[in-house]
């Protein structure tokens, strides 16, 4: 049975807005997602009936709001195919969870002299902090190459690979152009060299069923707030000798064994990297968030948002003075474009005048666009309440924006 869109955008409460008297046509979802009645619902619930601090607490109330915090865990978990609980660590998002894998491999695996490679597809959350650590160690960075088309060369990354490589860092999508990353195959030869493998799977987690252990990857990170769940919450799932493996990122409150005046103990994982007050709600509600995707038949939304973006791509391609960015097959979520001579802002701008939500820029992607010999595109990107009434409006409304900048 086809995937209905308008039934679902029923559940989604600020899809019923209207901007400048035309209903919003929300395409900035590769920025941030909204959130189904579901979530604000957990989230109200937890604060309206069961809000407490977690762990330790003896009292009723601190019960419950540790019992709904451990399950939203175990929902991840789950989501991950991920083989214990332990392995999910919660973080304040993506960014946070691989700065927290930088510094702890900078300490544990890189020395003067090492490698670091990452693809030239990465965002800057899943660049600098590997910047920074191979700066503090000593280490190099390594780039591993891209084609015209913004696609990683499978020979280009096997011969970045080298004897001094220690870790091998990701995107599973890229946020910019939607390209998919075949990670089970480069991981597979990262692996060949020892290397760490980190996943940045901000993009993939929304669209795309994830298996950490299908992918072979060592660390996957992702955000709350791109998988339909709050702002403020993110997930790094690693296996648990690594997780055994690195130091606290953060020292204080809830992470600790056993304190005194000269030492400490650490917890063991997930604990010993969740320091001071967890955003309880916001893990709650990224468990919500999963949970709805889980009653939805995945594979029929993920046709449907193929579907719109392999037509928005096709269309938009077909404009006189518009280029379409990025691979010409297999693009996930996002379909990147540019219009001959106007500024990505100013066509972002005159979209919004017709309620079209877009995004424009770099994308933090910025060496990425220097590689393809651009400051910044346009960028739509697609969920699972958009609809083909939203792609036509997308088309004209570039048709036109073209016309009067080009």
């Amino acid at each position: 049975m086809p995937f209905d869109p308008e039934t679902i955008r029923a559940d989604f409460p600020l899809l019923q807005r209207s901007i400048r008297g035309v209903p919003l046509a929300y395409l900035d979802n590769a920025a941030t997602t909204h959130k189904p009645a579901a979530v604000l619902a957990a989230i109200d619930e937890l604060y309206r009936h069961h809000n407490a601090n977690v762990h330790r607490g003896a009292h009723t109330l601190s019960i419950e709001a540790t019992e709904a915090y451990e399950h939203a865990r175990r929902i991840v978990q789950r989501c991950l195919g991920a083989e214990d609980p332990s392995e999910i660590v919660w973080q304040h998002g993506a960014t946070d969870g691989l700065n927290l894998l930088a510094h702890g491999l900078g300490e544990t695996r890189l020395g003067p002299g090492d490698e670091v490679l990452v693809t030239a597809l990465e965002h800057h959350s899943n660049l600098l902090p590997w910047q920074a650590a191979a700066r503090r160690a000593g280490a190099h960075l390594r780039i591993a190459p891209i084609d015209a088309h913004g696609v990683p060369s499978p020979d280009g990354f096997a011969a970045a690979l080298g004897p001094r490589t220690r870790v091998v860092a990701m995107p599973h999508v890229s946020n910019a152009l939607g390209t998919l990353v075949p990670v089970a195959e480069f991981a597979a030869r990262a692996h060949a060299h020892d290397a760490v493998v980190v996943v940045d799977g901000c993009q993939a987690v929304p669209h795309l069923p994830v298996d950490v252990a299908a992918l072979g990857c060592d660390a996957y990170v992702f955000s709350g707030h791109k998988t339909y769940g709050p702002t403020g919450i993110g997930v790094l799932w690693a296996r648990r000798a690594l997780l055994d493996e690195l130091p606290p990122y953060q020292t204080g409150g809830e992470m600790i064994r056993s304190v005194s005046f000269e030492a400490a103990e650490w917890a063991d994982p997930p604990l010993k990297f969740e320091a001071g007050t967890p955003h309880v709600a916001g893990a709650i509600g990224l468990g919500a968030a999963l949970a709805y995707l889980a009653t939805l038949d995945r594979s029929a939304v993920a046709d449907h948002e193929q579907a719109l973006v392999s037509r928005a791509a096709r269309e938009l391609a077909r404009l006189e003075g518009v280029r379409v960015v990025g691979p010409q097959q297999g693009r996930v979520g996002v379909v990147s474009f540019t219009v001959a001579g106007a500024s990505p802002h100013d066509v972002a701008t005159l979209l919004d005048q017709h309620g079209i939500a877009v995004r424009s820029g770099h994308h933090c992607a910025e060496p990425l666009m220097g590689r393809l010999g651009l400051t910044g595109t346009v960028r739509a990107s697609f969920a699972l309440y958009n609809t083909h009434a939203e792609v036509t409006r997308l088309v004209n409304a570039v048709r036109d924006a073209a016309a009067m900048l080009g």
